[in-house]
């Protein structure tokens, strides 16, 4: 593989760049930024446990290669192209997968170029609330990317909580889970955004059932706001999940030599997982958009019982309206102008009507 020249021209304003033919004045050759600040942890692993010591990433895969046995692990963390660029050099990463691995903002997906494979995850963490009828968000995501090759796997992860320590730590105490290479690696950080998938749905559907119980319940707040608020929420989870089924499909079905037949089998089972959860997440978003109908419904209804009540007042009004419009009409001829009875007599007829109407409209529910 070529060695890769600087990053920081693959990108212009409308986007990636397009290789064309060489301007020739030439930029000058911008040198490769130390790679502490980005690296979380480079490790050699022989025979699937971890050799002792502190690497660069140059001594790692020397070591490796001298020996003809082992394969690279490096961590990094929101690395800037500069400070990737020595090792892309190193381990002959295509231009194009590391412009997505250091600018982020991709879909799940898994591309090959040559011998180097390049996955992306989309990781998500649950944000704990109150009420899922208050907050305002539930759903944050994250991204981690993975270079797979033959002795190496590197990752590079996007955000606070994709952090890879603790998976790290469990696959160094049990060396019998890398005994096939770096591929072994790659199952298991699979497995792991996949858990967590599992883990936040869990969470998510006892959200929905506490809304949807909001929703029904005889006095509720909830307004259509709020559940679409929860909708988008159950959507950036669905943007996570729903494309990473494709490539770990591809990756159970033999698509690379890279992942041996016995890692297969694993792959095969995770992506049974991501099926389970999408399914999932899908009767998420179908219920809730059954709870806004629901909502917009109970609203037409709650403006429909409103409206009769106003109905049912203004008709009882009508009746002293009516009446005493008719005896303020100051005519000299007019009946019972002159009875004795005749005030209180109205005044019965009006309270008689009235009454009489009340009853009609509280029969009916109207009131």
């Amino acid at each position: 593989m070529p060695a890769i020249p600087s990053f920081g021209n693959l990108r212009g304003r409308g986007g990636r760049g397009v290789r064309g033919r060489r301007s020739p004045v030439q930029a000058p050759q911008r040198r490769p930024q130390p790679l502490s600040a980005s690296v979380v942890d480079c490790g050699v692993y022989v025979g699937g446990e971890r050799r002792p010591g502190t690497w660069t990433h140059e001594e790692a895969v020397r070591e490796v290669r001298d020996r003809d046995d082992g394969f690279v692990w490096i961590g990094l963390h929101e690395p800037t192209e500069l400070q990737i660029q020595g090792i892309a050099e190193t381990f002959g990463l295509h231009e194009l997968a590391v412009e997505d691995a250091v600018h982020a903002h991709q879909r799940p997906k898994l591309e090959r170029y040559d011998e180097t494979l390049f996955m992306v995850f989309r990781t998500v963490r649950y944000i704990e609330h109150e009420s899922p009828t208050t907050a305002n968000e539930i759903v944050e995501s994250g991204e981690l990317m993975a270079f797979l090759g033959k002795d190496f796997i590197i990752t590079v992860r996007h955000g606070n909580h994709t952090g890879l320590a603790r998976l790290r730590r469990e696959l160094d105490a049990d060396p019998e889970r890398l005994q096939n290479g770096p591929a072994d690696v790659l199952h298991a950080i699979a497995d792991h955004v996949v858990d967590h998938f599992l883990d936040v749905t869990d969470k998510i559907e006892d959200d929905i059932d506490e809304m949807e119980a909001e929703v029904f319940a005889p006095r509720t707040r909830v307004t259509s706001e709020q559940i679409y608020l929860f909708k988008r929420e159950v959507l950036e989870l669905r943007r996570a999940v729903s494309p990473l089924a494709t490539p770990l499909r591809r990756l159970s079905e033999g698509y690379t030599r890279l992942v041996p037949e016995d890692v297969r089998s694993y792959f095969r089972n995770v992506h049974d997982h991501v099926t389970t959860v999408a399914e999932r997440v899908e009767a998420f978003d179908e219920l809730l958009t059954t709870l806004v109908d629901a909502t917009l419904g109970k609203i037409t209804l709650q403006l429909n019982s409103d409206m009769r009540k106003i109905t049912a007042w203004a008709a009882i009004i009508a009746v002293p309206t009516a009446i005493a419009g008719i005896y303020g009409m100051n005519f000299e001829y007019m009946p019972e102008l002159n009875f004795k009875f005749g005030y209180p007599l109205v005044l019965a007829i009006i309270l008689g009507l009235c009454l009489l109407l009340y009853r009609i409209f509280r029969k009916n529910r109207w009131l």
